[in-house]
């Protein structure tokens, strides 16, 4: 599991995540919900450790992610970030071999090939894997950067906004993808997201966040309602039950 205790990112005089406690369990779908500027992508990073804290403690696992060394967490935990614009012109196999670094420390095996083979295959770009990144739709270079992290074989596999920017056909692709690593590869995911929906219809577990602080956490089922919407989102949310997915309108 991944444990946060009392956490807080501060610059200056302006505090960004405040005093956060939260525990997110082994296994399954965590989505981190809520409006900009609640602190969400900021939390992710610090659990990754890629932003240290200004106080409190991530435990990985077990592991203190500021004690363990670089190499053995990459091996427990993996990031896909916002930002994943590399200057190099690469091919998506090239992508998804980065994910085997932290275990070959660029020294491949038949194994790590391995690896790399099933990435590709579980993301379904057996036929992009020899194309450059600059030749794909934003959706196809996703996923090739999903197949990276997964490509990692971490048990926790964290992700900021991977739908950012993408249509709906693959924000369905990536979220499916998702619950499959969750159910058949036993990872435990944790992702930000926008869409509240994608949040209820994937999720196991969702966490809302507003104004730097846990503002609730449940299931989709006790947190898609609209007076805990409400709450969170200034927003008059309407919640519809549609084939047993609890689905928010907000149009108005």
């Amino acid at each position: 599991m991944i444990e946060v205790n009392n956490v807080s990112k501060r610059y200056g005089e302006t505090v960004v995540v405040n005093e956060v406690s939260l525990t997110i369990p082994s296994g399954g779908i965590t989505s981190i919900v809520g409006p900009n500027g609640a602190g969400k992508s900021t939390l992710l990073a610090m659990i990754s450790r890629l932003l240290p804290m200004s106080q409190g403690s991530v435990t990985v696992a077990g592991l203190d992610v500021t004690r363990t060394d670089t190499a053995e967490l990459a091996k427990r935990l993996s990031i896909l970030r916002q930002d994943n614009h590399l200057q190099l012109r690469l091919t998506v196999r090239d992508v998804v071999a980065f994910g085997r670094y932290p275990h070959t420390r660029g020294r491949m095996t038949l194994e790590d090939k391995k690896h790399i083979d099933q990435a590709i295959s579980y993301l379904n770009l057996q036929d992009l894997s020899e194309r450059f990144l600059d030749e794909l739709s934003g959706g196809q270079r996703q996923r090739a950067f999903v197949a990276m992290v997964l490509c990692q074989d971490t048990d926790y596999v964290l992700l900021d906004e991977p739908l950012n920017s993408l249509d709906m056909k693959n924000s369905v692709d990536i979220m499916r993808i998702l619950r499959r690593a969750a159910d058949e590869l036993g990872k435990t995911v944790v992702v930000v997201l926008h869409d509240i929906n994608f949040a209820s219809c994937y999720s196991d577990l969702i966490i809302g966040m507003r104004n730097g602080e846990v503002a609730c956490a449940g299931s989709p089922e006790t947190l898609i309602q609209p007076h805990v919407l409400k709450d969170l989102y200034d927003l008059d949310v309407a919640v519809h039950d549609i084939e047993g997915q609890r689905l928010c309108v907000h149009y108005r």
